[in-house]
């Protein structure tokens, strides 16, 4: 029993969620600078991004296994369908049940956001879209994460989507200045993905994975990762530069250091094995990043 409990939540991937809480956070942090923020709304938004988040890992974990890409030979940990111990059935299951809860929680938060009917429909079909790219990532007989697109749906999803989505449900109102930090907290969350995919460059490589790190190969995807992190600083100094007056507004700076020891080791490091414990410090460091800015918006 003990180990059918680990294998779950090991294919839950909890470490994961940070990147989930951290766009939601920084979607409220901007809604509080604007003098908006409804933590019902708030709350609502983060509960149903992180039931998205663990949906997105199981159906990652059904669909690597059942598509043979996940083997002995991977670096990362092995998960429970890996292992033998959640079976493919139990699997569709609780992807099922996922996709439940994350409607419920979904429709929660578009009953209690939205009161016109265009932000009804329109939230309800970006929820849509969100299940099914969740979903679609390796799952199917196309899946887009196995043709180098996961990046893009990342930024998206992690990004433009959660942020703006966040703000929006907050403000009632678009602004383009927003979409700076948005794209800063989703660049973030691409370079996660990112050394998730060079720690598993080879087998996906030999498995036809061919995720934007395996087309760029092991060099290029370094340089490509310093040029994610470099964007989302320049992003988030911008912003910054241009709507914000005050020295806590900086603090976010704090965690360049840790960017910049973080890209050098990257960039030096050649080896799959190598990647293997800067995924957790790209996750550090990018949840780091976004509190940082965060509070100096709310302190704002």
């Amino acid at each position: 029993m003990g180990n059918q409990i680990q294998a779950w939540l090991e294919s839950l991937r909890l470490k994961t969620l940070p990147l989930a809480v951290a766009a939601i956070m920084t979607g409220s942090a901007l809604a509080s600078w604007a003098g908006h923020f409804k933590w019902p709304v708030a709350l609502l938004a983060l509960l149903t991004a992180s039931l998205l988040q663990i949906l997105s890992n199981l159906a990652n974990d059904y669909g690597d296994v059942t598509k043979g890409s996940d083997t002995e030979k991977r670096i990362g940990p092995m998960r429970g369908m890996q292992k033998g111990l959640i079976t493919a059935q139990q699997m569709k299951a609780a992807l099922k049940i996922t996709v439940l809860l994350s409607c419920l929680s979904g429709i929660s938060l578009i009953t209690v956001a939205c009161h016109s009917p265009n932000d009804i429909i329109g939230f309800l079909g970006l929820g849509l879209l969100a299940i099914i790219a969740a979903i679609t990532y390796t799952v199917g007989a196309k899946p887009y994460g196995y043709m180098g697109l996961g990046d893009l749906s990342v930024l998206i999803f992690f990004g433009w989507l959660s942020v703006l989505g966040t703000y929006y449900l907050q403000t009632k109102t678009f602004s383009l200045d927003t979409v700076l930090p948005a794209t800063a907290c989703g660049l973030l969350s691409v370079a996660v993905l990112n050394i998730n995919n060079l720690r598993d460059i080879e087998i996906d490589r030999q498995n036809g994975k061919n995720t934007l790190a395996v087309r760029l190969g092991g060099k290029k995807a370094r340089y490509y990762h310093a040029a994610l992190l470099t964007g989302a600083m320049l992003c988030f100094v911008i912003f910054t530069l241009f709507y914000l007056n005050n020295w806590y507004n900086w603090l976010f700076l704090l965690s360049f250091p840790l960017l910049f020891q973080h890209m050098l080791q990257v960039l030096r490091d050649p080896t799959a094995e190598g990647m293997r414990p800067k995924l957790v410090q790209m996750v550090k460091a990018a949840l780091l990043t976004n509190i940082l800015f965060s509070i100096g918006l709310i302190l704002n």
